[in-house]
């Protein structure tokens, strides 16, 4: 059973150390004991071919697991054409730089707001979802999967039931739970571990065992407001939920292998470790 723990995008130590290409990223992870790197093209896939293989070589090499982050501008319910097309660039240039650094997931959210009809919306996303996997498989990533991320605000598409429901659809489509999301779309809701069960027992029930078992998952202390998520906090901020001691006892609990993706505000690696160390206490 390998757990992974790791950071979504650079930390700010990771520059305050010298460092200035995340082709450094593998190596400087590996030495704080982590083995897992979110690479982030939440503004749009800029890396390109060379570079990313390198990193899937570097990340190979320091046995760092990738995945990615893809652009927030992938909006699958869009009805506006322009934006359509855009969002179909967006979803399969992820693909492809997933493919040349070997990154076995791509994170997305689904798309905007949810719409007057969130049943309607729903669908749309869906639909167009599966068309872009069908390109996808046709131009050589249909091995990459994709993963609709859970949202932090009410209004957004991509609550827990959406994204399983999305992840119906496909066996290349696997939910990314964000905790600190669910939590703060739900005004605190994650504040036992009884809740924290009740997310992965509801994920087993709609996609099996082996869903919950190897979960994606995002994690970080997160501040919100009526209206939902407002920002990523850190592990220094005290007082902020969701408590990640709850979700290792439930991974101890169930033999669950996931891997933990922190988006702490600039202490991503950090915090990464602080969760890692939390598990490891858990665990024995």
């Amino acid at each position: 059973m390998q757990i992974r723990f790791g950071p979504a995008g650079n930390s700010d130590s990771f520059y305050a150390a010298g460092f200035k290409s995340s082709l450094d990223m593998p190596g400087w992870l590996a030495q704080l004991g982590l083995n897992a790197y979110e690479y982030q093209c939440v503004r749009g896939v800029h890396i390109k071919e060379e570079t990313a293989r390198k990193l899937g070589e570097a990340a190979a090499r320091h046995g760092i697991a990738l995945s990615i982050h893809g652009p927030y501008y992938i909006s699958l319910a869009t009805t506006d054409e322009a934006i359509k097309v855009k969002t179909k660039k967006h979803f399969l240039d992820s693909l492809r730089a997933a493919r040349w650094m070997d990154a076995g997931v791509v994170v997305f959210h689904p798309t905007g707001g949810s719409g007057k009809d969130r049943a309607a919306t729903l669908k749309r996303a869906g639909d167009y979802l599966v068309e872009l996997l069908k390109i996808a498989e046709a131009e050589g990533y249909g091995d990459v999967k994709v993963a609709p991320e859970t949202m932090g605000k009410p209004a957004q598409l991509g609550n827990l039931e959406e994204v399983l429901e999305l992840c119906t659809l496909d066996h290349k489509i696997v939910p990314a739970i964000d905790f600190g999301h669910l939590h703060a779309a739900g005004a605190g809701a994650l504040v036992t571990e009884e809740k924290f069960a009740e997310v992965l027992d509801r994920i087993e029930q709609v996609l099996g065992k082996e869903s919950v078992k190897n979960l994606h998952i995002h994690f970080s202390p997160i501040e919100y407001t009526k209206a939902g998520e407002r920002r990523h906090l850190t592990t220094l901020d005290e007082g902020y939920g969701p408590d990640f001691t709850f979700l290792a006892r439930q991974i101890k609990q169930r033999g669950m292998s996931p891997t933990v993706i922190c988006e702490s505000a600039g202490r991503q690696a950090e915090d990464a470790l602080v969760f890692r160390q939390i598990y490891e206490n858990v665990a024995g």
